[in-house]
């Protein structure tokens, strides 16, 4: 057996953590996706007075946490 083969398999383990990271940032949820979607949508309904400041302010801010 010897280092060689232990050289070996840490690379492959190497190979393996890379592709597992790829694979979460590539399938992980985008940054303010939900709440992006949800504040846009308050600001069509605002721009087009469908609800008014108040009601626009409070919202806003339930959805920023």
């Amino acid at each position: 057996m010897g280092w060689p083969m232990l050289v070996g398999g840490g690379i492959w383990l190497l190979v393996l953590v890379a592709v597992a990271m790829l694979l979460w940032l590539a399938l992980r949820p985008r940054e303010g996706g939900r709440d992006s979607q949800a504040r846009e949508l308050l600001d069509a309904r605002y721009a087009r007075g469908e609800i008014g400041r108040d009601e626009y302010l409070e919202k806003r801010k339930d959805i920023a946490g």
